[in-house]
């Protein structure tokens, strides 16, 4: 017997010792520790036993010799901040779990060169798969010479409907919004949101025009207010609707950002939320929603679901060798405080 078997880190150990402790082939021992092949429950289990005991790490590298899968995948983002990704990457995690794939993050910070960089990195590193995702949900042009590595596009879905792509539903989410504050009782409703240039604005505007509509009603003020994603624009449009419509009882705010700005200037002309204005934001950042006062009433896009969804799209391209999957749409979720 070798001094492995009594000092496990003496030596690096091989598989070949693991085979011999476990008393099984290379073979067995590689499709035990892989998990794949069909084999005992306790076969299995004294394998991984004599790989723990003999502190075995697998090669990456033979694996991917092996079966010409690095075992990796990359995640592209143009969200240098973190605010929208980080979700997102937590949802890929979830998806992947405890198995053997990694993640590579490469931040293009909206830059096509630099993202043209990051790809090449990706491919040199023999990526089984990418994952392009951003801050915004505006449908963004596929990436140019990913060739035929798996890519799929999460919360910043692609032009190309071949693409996969999994999306947050804007247009169900305001409806979240608009039906929560009807069912309070709330019939003169000011929507104030971001740049009529990003998709979610006017997404979630027309809906919300589409739902006081059905109700017979029109939005406090006349119209959308239409703005930047600030709270500096919160509290601005806030004192223009109380102007213009001081019968006004409600808010539905394209982001929390413009939430919290709108409660602070309603707080500070003395108007009392929710007894007298409710408020419901957009996008649930613990950050900005739980530091409101009050906390706010909030859309979550469930971006954690959405990465998870992403992730288990492009596995299953990865692992059937296809080029074709569904495209899906997230639900959001209303997250109830004090607010609404």
């Amino acid at each position: 017997m070798t001094d492995l078997a009594h000092n496990p880190a003496s030596v690096r150990a091989r598989l070949i010792d693991v085979a011999a402790r476990a008393g099984v082939s290379v073979g067995t021992a590689s499709k035990a520790l892989s998990g794949s092949g069909r084999m005992r429950d306790e076969t299995r289990e004294r394998v991984l036993g004599a790989a723990e005991a003999l502190g075995f790490t697998p090669n990456r590298n033979a694996q991917s010799l092996h079966t010409g899968r690095s075992w990796t995948i990359g995640l592209m983002t143009t969200d240098g901040i973190g605010r929208f990704s980080t979700p997102v990457l937590m949802g890929v995690e979830d998806a992947l779990g405890a198995g053997k794939i990694s993640v590579l993050l490469c931040d293009t910070r909206g830059d096509t060169i630099r993202e043209q960089h990051r790809l090449r990195l990706l491919i040199e590193r023999r990526v089984d798969g990418i994952i392009v995702t951003g801050r915004r949900t505006d449908p963004r042009p596929p990436l140019a010479g990913v060739g035929s590595i798996p890519t799929v596009y999460a919360f910043s879905p692609s032009t190309d409907p071949r693409n996969v792509s999994v999306r947050s539903d804007d247009a169900g989410g305001a409806t979240l919004a608009i039906e929560h504050l009807l069912g309070l009782g709330r019939t003169r409703i000011a929507h104030v949101t971001g740049p009529t240039h990003h998709a979610a604005a006017r997404d979630r505007a027309a809906r919300t025009l589409e739902l006081l509509g059905r109700a017979g009603l029109a939005p406090a003020g006349g119209r959308v207010h239409y703005g930047d994603w600030s709270e500096v624009w919160g509290r601005r449009a806030a004192d223009a609707v109380i102007r213009t419509a001081p019968d006004t009882d409600a808010f539905f705010c394209g982001n929390d950002h413009i939430a919290r700005g709108v409660a602070d200037a309603l707080r500070e002309r003395g108007v009392r939320v929710p007894e007298d204005v409710a408020i419901v934001g957009y996008d649930n950042w613990d950050t900005m929603a739980l530091s409101a006062r009050p906390p706010l009433t909030t859309v979550d896009m469930n971006l954690g679901e959405i990465g998870r969804l992403a992730t288990l799209q492009l596995l299953s391209i990865i692992d059937a060798d296809a080029r074709e999957a569904a495209s899906v749409t997230v639900p959001c979720l209303l997250i109830v405080r004090e607010s609404a």
